[in-house]
């Protein structure tokens, strides 16, 4: 309860000015900074004690969403941006597993459109609120619970994606199992409008859940049990910049006005006939030999004004603090929703990093166990048995150039071959490095387990050959057989 509840509560309601003031000079508060004699802070009677926030649900106005997402770049770039960013770079699969079996899985998710879907399933949930990638194996209930057990080669047909709008959620069937999805819909029924699966019902476990915006619990049973648009918190924001927008486009239509001043014109405008159209030739004729070099005639009594509007300083400002509300409020930076520049001599790196930073943070957050799910399923349906510590990585967004690669990789080689040379480290080891370091650089992707496993069963470490760099040669190191670095 605020101070004010309590000061309501204790004191005796003021019957005068003269007794508003003295209660406010005895007042004090500890909420909030209020001054009743000056009308300052919420509450203390003045206008901004009136401001209040109003519910503007749009995220149940489907119709509305998509034509902001069809009709408006901002609005598209709102919703596609994140997920496209989300989905852009892939995965890496990491542990003791054949490369030829991480190709095999690869070229599996590939060739059933996964990354696509999972893209648009991330798309249409931060524009609806909610939607859903089913996993589509064949010969199976969908009613069923999910068992990744029951997998046989070649049954996993790629993933199905409905929104909030083509699915019914069973309100009053919720998961009881205690885990992540306790609470959620046991089961969703396909509508009739729906593309695929139409009237169908789907165990929970079969689907790839994903909300827009997460709400509290009684919010989300006025939804549904879903979230909101990523658009509804954005609504008021784009309004206002999109009115910006078009003001500044009318005020450049209107940066000269010429203002001809002709007597007794509402008499010929009245009349109209011959002295109308006479008055629109002249008039035309006057607009059309106007210039530099021109002669402007007019009768004795007329009079001509041109007057320019010199009112575009701080167009610019106001545009660009209306911009940077919206990129506040996306998360997303200037340089990646507008595509602008940064001014001075800032080069938007840092910006790109801390959004990539953010990215990452929402990956792990939202696509992970996703992916585990569907990439498990993937190498099940592909036969291949994924060894125990397989982990799942997002590969960074932010990639180093060729020539960044080829510097990390050369100290990377030199690091673990003087590590080698030493005897700090066996061979199967620095086999085991180099390998790993491949992800960031793009080399030594060839070492097997097979090219560790028989360096682990060799009797005596090989040395690794480093030359001492005598005058200006070059130093010469071999980081693995065949392959050296100079």
């Amino acid at each position: 309860m605020s101070n004010l509840s309590a000061l309501s509560e204790e004191m005796p309601t003021p019957t005068s000015l003269d007794t508003f003031e003295e209660l406010g000079r005895t007042a004090t508060t500890q909420d909030s900074f209020i001054n009743f004699e000056q009308r300052m802070g919420v509450g203390a009677d003045n206008a901004l004690s009136s401001s209040t926030y109003g519910l503007n649900p749009i995220s149940r106005q489907r119709v509305l969403l998509e034509w902001i997402h069809r009709g408006s770049w901002l609005g598209g770039i709102a919703v596609d941006a994140v997920a496209d960013d989300m989905t852009r770079a892939g995965i890496d699969i990491r542990g003791d597993i054949d490369p030829k079996d991480i190709s095999a899985i690869e070229e599996c998710a590939v060739s059933l459109g996964i990354w696509k879907t999972l893209n648009e399933t991330i798309k249409w949930s931060r524009l609806y609120g909610g939607a859903i990638s089913v996993l589509l194996i064949d010969g199976q209930d969908l009613e069923t619970p999910f068992r990744i057990d029951t997998i046989n080669k070649g049954q996993f047909k790629g993933l199905a994606c409905l929104d909030r709008w083509q699915v019914m959620p069973t309100l009053n069937d919720l998961v009881t199992e205690y885990g992540p999805m306790l609470g959620q819909p046991k089961y969703y029924e396909v509508m009739g409008q729906g593309p695929v699966l139409q009237g169908r019902k789907i165990h929970y476990s079969r689907c790839l859940r994903f909300e827009g915006i997460t709400l509290p619990y009684y919010q989300r049973i006025s939804e549904m049990l879903w979230g909101i648009s990523v658009l509804e918190r954005l609504y008021d924001r784009m309004i206002s910049f999109d009115n910006a927008t078009m003001g500044a486009a009318q005020l450049v239509n209107k940066a000269y006005l010429r203002t001809y001043k002709i007597k007794g014109m509402r008499e010929i405008v009245a009349a109209g006939g011959d002295a109308m159209i006479g008055l629109t030739r002249y008039v035309d004729m006057m607009r059309r030999f106007q210039g530099i070099e021109g002669i402007t005639l007019l009768d004795a009594e007329d009079d001509f004004q041109g007057s320019t509007n010199r009112g575009f300083a701080g167009i610019s400002d106001t545009l660009q603090q209306f911009g940077q509300q919206i990129s506040g409020a996306l998360q997303i930076p200037l340089v990646r929703l507008f595509g602008q520049s940064p001014a001075g001599f800032a080069s938007g790196d840092t910006d790109l990093r801390n959004y990539y930073d953010t990215i990452r943070q929402t990956q792990e957050k939202d696509l992970r166990t996703s992916i585990m799910t569907t990439y498990r399923l993937l190498a099940a349906s592909e036969g291949v048995t994924l060894p125990k510590g397989t982990r799942f990585e997002f590969k960074p967004l932010w990639q180093l150039t060729e020539e960044q690669k080829a510097i990390v990789a050369e100290k990377t080689g030199k690091i673990v071959a003087e590590l080698n040379g030493f005897s700090i480290i066996d061979k199967a080891t620095a086999l085991r490095e180099l390998r790993q370091s491949s992800h960031a650089t793009g080399i030594f992707t060839n070492i097997t387990e097979e090219m560790i496993r028989k360096a682990e069963t060799e009797e005596e470490i090989p040395q690794l050959p480093i030359s001492e760099p005598t005058g200006p040669q070059k130093e010469s190191i071999v980081v693995a057989p065949g392959v050296q670095i100079e």
